[in-house]
């Protein structure tokens, strides 16, 4: 397995948001729900609409996952929204379904699609379906969430494991804590 990196860089997280917006909802939202949960791939394609979606159309503010409640934040409901309205899926369908079948997408096509619009945008980076999740990792650290519990999000051993897993270095370690 490839060591893949986060995007760091908050210009090419929209750059990425709007091509994929403009080729694929079903993309679109995989992208966005990848990097605002820090879910695994797996997880991700095995979502069902309904764990999303109430019967009354209305998106939740949580996602039960891996015995974990997951907070659905406004660009995930903003983008959950935007695909239901293109595709109009059946709640039991799978929310990354593919064309082919009722089946989801596999994480191979999961790893096309995320590889292929990060070149696009001129990402040079290793690009990966954990990109998503790292993603997900390095930004909600500059955000102030604390290490320990993005550690517990992704079931990490320790801190440090968490630091290298999201492309943190000493540098960026030391110039975050301190502020």
């Amino acid at each position: 397995m490839e060591f893949v990196n986060p995007i760091k860089n908050v210009q090419d997280i929209q750059l990425m948001k709007d091509m994929l917006k403009e080729r694929s909802s079903r993309d679109f939202v995989l992208f966005v729900l990848g990097i605002n949960t820090g879910l695994k791939i797996n997880t991700l394609l095995s979502l069902k609409v309904e764990q999303l979606v109430e019967n009354s159309g209305d998106i939740r503010s949580f996602l039960l996952v891996e015995d974990q409640k997951i907070y659905i934040n406004d660009q995930v409901k903003t983008a959950l929204s935007f695909h239901l309205k293109k595709t109009q899926p059946p709640l039991d369908s799978y929310l990354f379904k593919s064309p082919k079948s009722d089946s989801p997408i596999t994480r191979q096509q999961a790893y096309r699609v995320i590889n292929e619009a990060a070149r696009k945008v001129g990402i040079a980076d290793q690009i990966g379906t954990h990109t998503l999740r790292k993603t997900f990792g390095y930004h909600a650290y500059l955000k102030g969430v604390a290490i320990s519990l993005i550690q517990e999000r992704f079931h990490h051993a320790c801190p440090s494991d968490t630091f290298r897993y999201i492309g943190m270095d000493e540098r960026d370690q030391k110039i975050d804590v301190n502020l």
